[in-house]
């Protein structure tokens, strides 16, 4: 045997070493190719319905959403009629009330310095009291602040 068959009987082991490496690898890949296949007719069986119940969801959630827009126009209406009950009862009967507070209050004024009159001249004693802000501040604190 010559140095040129026995190069030639190398190479030609060298390919079918690699032409065998490359069928495994073929064979795998086409393995790989059935898998993936299968997995996406899969995917696809489950995803139809999947989208089917979502679209489902979604206008289901739309006709809620129209609901509570209707709620809300009904409930802005409303509040816009109590806003004009209450200017219309506080315009009719606001000023005549006061009137009427204000002539209760003299009576009792004027009755009570009758009294003062008839009980020698000297008015009942009654604590002063500062007002802050709505509260009222005992006599003592007040000198606090003062001082």
């Amino acid at each position: 045997m010559s140095g040129v068959e026995v190069a030639g009987i190398i190479v030609a082991v060298f390919w079918a070493i690699l032409i065998s490496f490359l069928a495994v690898a073929l064979a795998r890949l086409a393995q790989v190719l059935r898998a993936t296949t299968k997995l996406v007719a899969d995917v696809t069986d489950q995803a139809v319905p999947l989208l089917a119940e979502a679209s489902t969801t979604v206008r289901s959630a739309r006709t809620q959403l129209d609901r509570v827009d209707a709620i809300a126009r009904d409930v802005q209406e409303v509040t816009s009629n109590a806003s004009a009950l209450s200017s219309t009862v506080a315009t009719a009967f606001g000023g005549p009330l006061v009137k009427v507070a204000a002539f209760g209050y003299g009576v009792r004024k004027a009755l009570g310095k009758g009294d003062a009159a008839t009980s020698g001249g000297v008015p009942p004693k009654t604590s002063r009291r500062n007002v802050i802000v709505g509260r009222t501040v005992p006599p003592a604190r007040r000198r606090k602040q003062k001082g």
